[in-house]
């Protein structure tokens, strides 16, 4: 089954982790879809990581969180918050690859 992450999550957004890193937040819905693509791993660092079009080492942790039906992702920023040609200082805007987000699930 081809799914969109935007079409399971109640919400997908960025934020930074400080001035070297971004935090990228996913709320699932339902405790049943978040138990499906936790068991699947389509969330991963790989996933991630051509979903940004950044080497895979810059995907520093990717934490599944069952109370809050959440994923946490941390990766380094491109250009950190506040250096020149840098266009988004608080990170809240990073977030848009992961609302295009597809995947299969079983």
């Amino acid at each position: 089954m081809q799914l969109r992450l935007k079409d399971i999550a109640s919400v997908i957004r960025s934020k930074n982790a400080g001035p070297y890193e971004l935090t990228l937040d996913v709320l699932l819905q339902s405790d049943e879809m978040f138990e499906k693509v936790r068991a699947a791993d389509v969330i991963n660092k790989g996933s991630v990581a051509k979903l940004y079009g950044v080497p895979e080492e810059e995907i520093l942790s990717i934490v599944y969180f069952p109370n809050a039906r959440a994923v946490k992702i941390t990766m380094v920023r491109p250009i950190p918050s506040g250096a020149m040609g840098e266009r988004d200082v608080y990170g809240a805007q990073q977030h848009a690859p992961l609302v295009g987000f597809t995947f299969e699930l079983d």
